[in-house]
Parts: structure tokens; C-alpha cells; sequence
């Protein structure tokens, strides 16, 4: 194991440990389990989902659902292996009733995203759907900036739909995949 997947499995460890540590924040005290994401330290791309939901939540491991399958169809895509990247959320634990995450549960969950990234340092950073994008570049909207390299405060975006958007409304499916199929030239190109 190198050093970098050593520290990345040591935070990924306190992110776990953090279940039960009486923080205040409701979505830390409610959630079955912290969900700090997987994939390997030398990942060239980091994916960013929002936060955990009930399946999630429930295995320990983010995008295991419907929206997860999808995801590892818009990789393959892309000529990408799920095995290749890291895959998180900007929250760690799974909102109530899967809520939004509130602002000051976002600011708690915060470090150890940007610890995960310093670690990293993947070429590109895969913000899905409009929550995620805004927590990287505030003044983006996922409707003009999916699909494209994004560069926001030192870092090259490519902001894509949120996979379980297509599953709700089918004519994003398409854009979906000629979104992932750029994704998979964008890397190429780096």
C-alpha cells in the first residue's frame, strides 16, 4: 500500500469513526453509517455526489443504487473503470428522509472532502448535479456548464447531471451519455 492510500484509508477511517461522536449535527447522529467514499489515491478523477442515500447509507459504499448502476454505464461510457476513480459526496452521511444537506452539515463535512482532495489530486474533479457543482463553483449553473471543463478556484471541473436526474426524467439520458463520452475525450486530452 502507498503512503497515499494509507492516508486515505486513515481518514476514510476517522470519517467512519465519526458515527456516534455526538457532533450536534443531525445527519451525523441519524445515519446508519458515514460514507466516506472509495477508490484508490492515484484516481485521476475524483467523482462528487451530494450525500448518501438509503442504499448507500445501508452498505457503507456511495452510488450502490439505481443511480449507481447508471453511473458505472455512464463510465464505461466514458472508457473508464469504476475501479479507477474515487467516488464521494460532499456530505458523508445520509440526510433525514433524504433532505437536502443544510449549510452548516455541508461546512462540517467540508475538511475532510478537501483533505480527500488534497490527497488525491486528481486531474479532474467530477462534480454530479447542481448541489455538488455549486459547493466547487457557486456562480455555475449545471445546465450551461455540463459536459465541459470548467476551471473554478485552481481546479479543472467537468460537471455532469446527477445520474439519478436521467432516472426521473429520460430525455436526460442522452445528454448523459454524450456528456460521459466527452468526459472520456477530456481525460484522454489532459
Amino acid at each position: 500500500m502507498s503512503d497515499r492510500d494509507a492516508r486515505l484509508e486513515a481518514l476514510a477511517q476517522e470519517i467512519r469513526d465519526h458515527k456516534g461522536a455526538h457532533c450536534g449535527f443531525e445527519v451525523c447522529e441519524t445515519c446508519t453509517q458515514l460514507v466516506p467514499g472509495t477508490g484508490p489515491a492515484s484516481a485521476s478523477i475524483v467523482i462528487v455526489g451530494e450525500a448518501p442515500g438509503a442504499k448507500e447509507d445501508a452498505a457503507g459504499v456511495p452510488f450502490v443504487g439505481a443511480a449507481g448502476k447508471l453511473l458505472d454505464t455512464l463510465l464505461g461510457e466514458a472508457g473508464i473503470a469504476r475501479d479507477d476513480v474515487f467516488i464521494t459526496n460532499v456530505v458523508k452521511a445520509r440526510p433525514p428522509k433524504n433532505r437536502d444537506p443544510k449549510a452548516p452539515e455541508v461546512a462540517h463535512h467540508w475538511p475532510w472532502l478537501e483533505e480527500q482532495l488534497a490527497i488525491i489530486q486528481p486531474a479532474l474533479l467530477v462534480p454530479l448535479g447542481r448541489h455538488a457543482l455549486a459547493r466547487f463553483a457557486p456562480d455555475a449553473k449545471i445546465s450551461e456548464a455540463h459536459g465541459q471543463v470548467l476551471e473554478a478556484e485552481g481546479r479543472r471541473l467537468f460537471p455532469l447531471y446527477h445520474p439519478a436526474a436521467a432516472l426521473y426524467n429520460g430525455g436526460l439520458r442522452a445528454t448523459l451519455v454524450a456528456d460521459a463520452q466527452a468526459l472520456g475525450a477530456a481525460l484522454a486530452a489532459r
